[in-house]
């Protein structure tokens, strides 16, 4: 829509509006729990391992949508912060969300690599098919088996779980 909102706050309204919909009764107290549990997602479980072993053989970097003090709370809680020599990226700074091409510039400048070298892996479809129309090489994690969503740049494989990205990339 060519707006910005920090993401804390898209966080705060989406739940807002999910307590609502559910016909939910939450006062403050629980609502501000809810919304710090992002700073303590626990990741899947075959994340850490896959990760550490991605990490061994290349730079990986995150670029989310995310608010910058969000991420950093979340890869601190989970201590990923060694695996990310390439730094946590957030489009705060840009004001802008993805999948606008203009986020994926983000990443190609930040770590000084060709689009068309860089691995994007997201599990949205639809940010696997920004970072593709951009010009990543692209792998969707695909954990409900969905089908590939028809926005005209489909993924270069589909993963189930992260542990299957060794096996592609290989």
């Amino acid at each position: 829509m060519g707006r910005y909102e920090d993401f804390n706050a898209v966080t705060a309204q989406s739940l807002d509006w999910a307590i609502e919909s559910l016909r939910i009764v939450a006062g403050d107290g629980a609502r501000e729990a809810l919304v710090n549990e992002y700073r303590r997602l626990a990741p899947f479980p075959e994340v850490p391992e896959a990760i550490a072993a991605l990490a061994a053989t290349r730079p990986l970097a995150i670029l989310s949508n995310g608010h910058p003090e969000m991420l950093e709370a979340l890869v601190d809680h989970n201590a990923m912060r060694a695996h990310f020599r390439g730094g946590i990226l957030s489009v705060h700074a840009a004001h802008i969300f993805k999948p606008h091409p203009s986020v994926y510039q983000i990443a190609e400048e930040a770590l000084g690599v060709p689009r068309a070298l860089m691995g994007f892996v997201s599990s949205n479809g639809w940010d696997a098919a920004g970072a593709k129309a951009f010009g990543f090489r692209t792998f969707w994690v695909n954990r409900g088996r969905a089908p590939v969503e028809r926005l005209g740049f489909p993924p270069d494989a589909v993963i189930r779980d992260l542990s299957e990205l060794a096996t592609e990339l290989a």
